[in-house]
């Protein structure tokens, strides 16, 4: 089906499958499907991830598991099959715990352990809806601000007194995440998104969810290019989501769907450069970003951010930031 405001397909991949598995893709989000879960939170939870890959690039799978492996019954009858049970996940891995009706019911001291060992060794652990109290119970919440659905507050308040609770629909850092449920966890996996490949990839999936970002005080920024035109955003979505790759300008067009003309002729109407530039500025700025606030030596931070010709990464960045690569990763090291 075309997009009939512009006839354009409204994905650059339309006919490519968007379902991964780990091996497949670069970040791999387990799922525990506690029994009368929040059908609702699981595919707010996915479906965000699910169009994301479908802007070129293999970005994200997941994997539904439960505690015995078994398949899992929501709160609204559905029986989910899962992929396997809880137990078998390795040590640093992320999992999201989604519950809602009596969340502690099923959970056994094995399967708050497991939690316990996740965490020890720097996992990312995450809850939804009611679940915040399985996290909590299990002593994995200490310093971490806690979100979860409105009607559990003053219960989780009295009995973890000592945890700060969020008036936020969500709460995420490094290692927790923790939310509302419901249709919140769009805004939140759009978060994710856009703290992994940028604003642009974020709002464009935004948009294929017909979905738009809150905005107000106390609440999360609306999209930064909800203005321009959608075929601008597919490109700055599909330049995010591939700064590694380095696709050429023909290739980025035929992916989303616009001619060389027209698509120079947005990007010069709107940020007064070519896309190229534009593209070249994205990687470059990802590469400051690698060598700013990691411990990549140079030829790997251009690497990872398409340069094959280290000559031609070291003028392009001195170009850009009036200084070498190498300067930069020193001052890191500083």
């Amino acid at each position: 089906m075309l997009d009939a405001a512009e006839g354009l397909w409204p994905y650059p991949r339309p006919d490519s499958p968007p379902l991964l598995t780990p091996e497949q893709a670069e970040h791999t989000l387990n799922v525990w499907l506690v029994p009368r879960f929040s059908m609702l939170t699981l595919f707010c939870l996915l479906e965000p991830l699910r169009v994301a890959n479908r802007f070129g690039r293999d970005l994200f799978a997941w994997r539904l598991l439960s505690s015995d492996g078994e398949a899992v019954v929501a709160s609204n009858g559905v029986r989910i099959d899962v992929d396997g049970a809880i137990a078998t996940l390795d040590d640093a891995v992320r999992l999201m715990v989604v519950s809602s009706y009596d969340a502690e019911a099923t959970v056994s001291f094995q399967d708050r352990a497991i939690l316990r060992r996740i965490a020890a060794h720097g996992g990312w652990l995450g809850g939804l809806d009611t679940a915040p109290f399985i996290l909590a119970r299990a002593g994995v919440l200490s310093g971490h601000r806690v979100a979860l659905h409105w009607e559990s507050v003053a219960a989780f308040r009295q009995e973890f007194p000592d945890l700060e609770v969020s008036r936020g629909s969500y709460e995420m850092d490094d290692t927790r995440l923790t939310g509302s449920g419901g249709a919140a966890g769009i805004d939140m996996m759009l978060t994710w998104i856009e703290q992994a490949y940028g604003p642009a990839l974020a709002d464009a999936v935004g948009l294929q969810l017909i979905h738009q970002r809150p905005r107000g005080e106390g609440e999360k920024p609306q999209p930064r290019y909800g203005e321009l035109p959608r075929g601008v955003v597919r490109a700055l979505a599909v330049m995010e989501a591939n700064l590694g790759k380095a696709l050429s300008i023909p290739e980025l067009c035929r992916m989303v769907g616009q001619s060389q003309r027209q698509l120079g002729r947005l990007f010069r109407h709107h940020f007064g450069e070519t896309p190229q530039q534009c593209y070249l500025g994205m990687r470059l700025d990802r590469a400051r970003q690698l060598l700013t606030d990691s411990q990549c030596l140079v030829t790997e931070a251009a690497l990872a951010t398409g340069f094959t010709q280290p000559a031609h990464f070291t003028r392009a960045y001195r170009r850009r930031f009036g200084e070498a690569p190498s300067v930069t990763a020193e001052r890191r090291q500083g």
